[in-house]
């Protein structure tokens, strides 16, 4: 199983590269997070945001690996704790398939490309920055691998 963070959006500032880096380092090579940056539709000639989202999901779904499990983040996908989230990741790992976590672009992610995902996964009932996301998927998946492997970065 290989993990991918496929996201929208390219040049984000240092702390967003630097805080996902963080994380992403930390997992060992089994679980090692690889980021996909996707440039995102021009959107600077009046074409549609339905248009924009079409044309970034081609170039994601060219970015996702074979056979890949696709959760997409999406605000009205389900909401998972960090123990729920360990317990899936588990689950996915002993399916074998690679595993594609998407953030979308400006607009979000194209609702036929959402239909074919596999999962919808909200981080919150807020709504967060696509960068802050980054940091926050890749925190997670850090913090699910140390639920996993009895590490103490995660405290009860």
């Amino acid at each position: 199983m290989h993990l991918h963070l496929i996201a929208v959006g390219k040049r984000m500032p240092a702390w967003v590269t630097a805080g996902f880096e963080d994380y992403a380092r930390r997992l060992p090579p089994p679980w090692a997070l690889r980021l996909v940056e996707i440039t995102p539709a021009d959107r600077a000639s009046g074409r549609t945001a339905a248009a924009c989202m079409r044309e970034e999901a081609k170039r994601i779904e060219r970015a996702c690996p074979p056979d890949a499990h696709i959760v997409v983040l999406d605000e009205r996908g389900k909401g998972w704790g960090s123990r729920q989230l360990s317990q899936r990741l588990q689950r996915w790992s002993r399916d074998g398939r690679d595993l594609a976590f998407i953030i979308g672009g400006a607009d979000g992610v194209d609702m036929a490309f959402k239909k074919r995902a596999d999962e919808l996964w909200s981080l919150s009932p807020l709504t967060l920055p696509h960068a802050l996301a980054r940091v926050v998927v890749a925190e997670q998946i850090y913090r699910a691998w140390s639920l996993l492997s009895s590490h103490p970065y995660h405290r009860d």
